[in-house]
């Protein structure tokens, strides 16, 4: 029987295994934390020409300076400039246009004197005061220039990115297909919260793991595909896989450990999988199993509530990243100080529901209390894993251990465990 294999080690192999989505034009507006699957280049300058950055009059500055209340200058309205409107003639010496936020500036002009610097009539104004001077233009191609590599293959594109392509014209951005996230719960005594009767007489349990799932799959950027409870036979598992054959990853839970109603390892190979590891070094977490069925990856997680989510974090997440074809999978690892003394008996690697916070000497760790697999409050606490190498038994006060971060978007190319 093989060795079980270390959590960095499984996250690998998981890796070498997935493949990013095909590239696809999707609408801008449903584009949002997709992936860019090429270069965006600017075909034109943004601003597209040097334009007025607030209410006022376009003046010369070289005719403005030296203007005061007590001395001021007096200049020729000669246009009138609305935004959308364009000059139609140049600005003299001793001449202004009456010019709107966004407006083009007329030749000549290279100064907006804001209104209430004025005191301003419809064929002449008055400036009362020089301090804008040279100042309050927007320069054309100042944000973008034409030609320039403006956004990067392999960026997440936010609304401040998707903004970016709108202003140059893209409706329908490149970008890496979202993978469809088949979810499959199992196990005779779980029912899903459409029957809440069975679940508060306490005859079965809610699958509370299904609908964290979807939720993390979609946090994350999958679309999530729920296959539904299947129960503890072979043939309602065959049927239930059966209905993710479109899906591109298949993540199951429970059912993959050595119990006598654990059947989801035989029935994959039933169907023609090939598995590559079904347990780990690790708690909480230990069965977790990987493999391919047909050219589709599956990922199978224990079936308590804190394993599962534990256990999606350091491989179901990295794994759809990959597949959005994100540069950075894991996530962020920081080094904290422990507040509190952590004591462990199984020699194996732990990750622990933790709270790390900034203290006087730089971050802090504490558990969020109680860590048994099945208390999935200590992950509603919890803003990050604390990882515990294996064989350390004890963990003192003002020891650093490694914390996956787990309520930030920042995150690095390797495993931080």
């Amino acid at each position: 029987m093989t060795a079980p294999l270390g959590a960095a080690e499984a996250a690998g192999r998981i890796l070498l295994d997935i493949r990013r989505q095909p590239a696809l034009r999707m609408p801008l507006d449903d584009a949002l934390a997709s992936v860019l699957a090429e270069d965006v280049v600017s075909p034109l300058d943004i601003p597209a020409w040097t334009n007025s950055a607030m209410d006022g009059y376009a003046a010369r500055a070289e005719d403005v300076r030296g203007a005061t209340e007590t001395v001021p200058v007096r200049l020729k309205v000669v246009e009138h400039l609305p935004a959308g409107r364009f000059p139609t003639r140049a600005i003299a010496h001793g001449e202004c246009a009456r010019i709107y936020t966004g407006a083009p500036l007329p030749d000549g002009a290279d100064s907006v004197i804001r209104q209430e610097d004025t005191d301003g009539g419809s064929e002449t104004v008055t400036i009362l005061k020089d301090r804008d001077a040279g100042v309050n233009t927007r320069k054309i191609g100042e944000d973008i220039r034409k030609g320039s590599t403006v956004l990067t293959e392999g960026i997440e594109l936010g609304p401040a990115q998707l903004g970016v392509l709108a202003s140059l014209a893209v409706a329908n951005p490149l970008v890496y297909r979202r993978p469809r996230v088949g979810i499959l719960g199992s196990g005779d005594e779980i029912v899903d919260v459409d029957q809440p009767e069975e679940i508060l007489t306490g005859r079965k349990i809610a699958s509370s793991n299904t609908h964290t799932l979807v939720a993390l799959v979609r946090q994350t950027g999958g679309e999530p595909v729920n296959l539904g409870i299947a129960a503890d036979s072979r043939e309602s598992l065959r049927e239930h896989l059966g209905r993710g054959s479109d899906c591109d990853l298949l993540v199951t839970t429970a059912g993959i450990s050595v119990g006598e109603h654990d059947y989801v390892r035989d029935v994959l190979e039933e169907l023609g999988a090939t598995h590559r590891f079904w347990k780990l070094r690790m708690r909480p977490g230990a069965p977790v199993g990987f493999g391919l069925l047909g050219d589709v990856p599956w990922i199978g997680l224990p079936g308590n509530p804190v394993s599962t989510m534990v256990t999606y974090e350091l491989f179901v997440r990295p794994a759809i990243r990959k597949m959005m074809g994100h540069r950075r999978p894991f996530r962020r690892s920081v080094l904290a100080r422990m507040a509190e003394p952590i004591n462990l008996k199984p020699k194996l690697q732990h990750f622990l529901r933790g709270i790390v916070a900034e203290g006087d000497d730089g971050p802090e760790a504490r558990l969020t209390g109680p860590q048994g697999s099945g208390i999935l409050t200590s992950m509603v606490l919890a803003n990050a894993l604390l990882v515990i190498p294996e064989g350390q038994h004890e963990t003192p006060v003002g020891a650093t251990v490694q914390a996956l971060v787990l309520n930030d978007q920042v995150y690095q190319e390797q495993p931080g465990f």
